[in-house]
């Protein structure tokens, strides 16, 4: 294991940062239960000549425990359903995956 790859353990089993979740490939199934990191930061759009600070939602999961999320998978993290609705990206150690989600109703 590498130095990278231990310190990232070390944050997703921080229950100050990291929570238990449900994820459901393709949003549907009993689903697998991984940790998560989810963050809310804001981002700046533009429209035109006007800006927009939009609130996204973005979730970190570990690539060993979910190896390829993908676009329509669902995140649930206390009692909240996260739909993925971009492709994810995967960080340069390629040891986290960045989902942007959106809130279901």
């Amino acid at each position: 294991m590498t130095a990278f790859a231990a310190a990232i353990d070390t944050l997703f089993s921080d229950p100050a940062l990291a929570r238990d979740a449900l994820w459901r490939f393709g949003g549907t199934g009993d689903g697998t239960t991984v940790r998560v990191i989810r963050k809310r930061p804001d981002q700046v759009v533009g429209f035109g000549d006007s800006r927009a600070i939009m609130p996204t939602v973005l979730i970190d999961v570990r690539r060993a425990e979910v190896a390829n999320p993908a676009s329509g998978d669902t995140v649930e993290i206390e009692g909240e359903t996260f739909a993925v609705i971009a492709t994810p990206t995967i960080d340069a150690e390629r040891l986290v995956w960045t989902c942007e989600a959106s809130l279901q109703d």
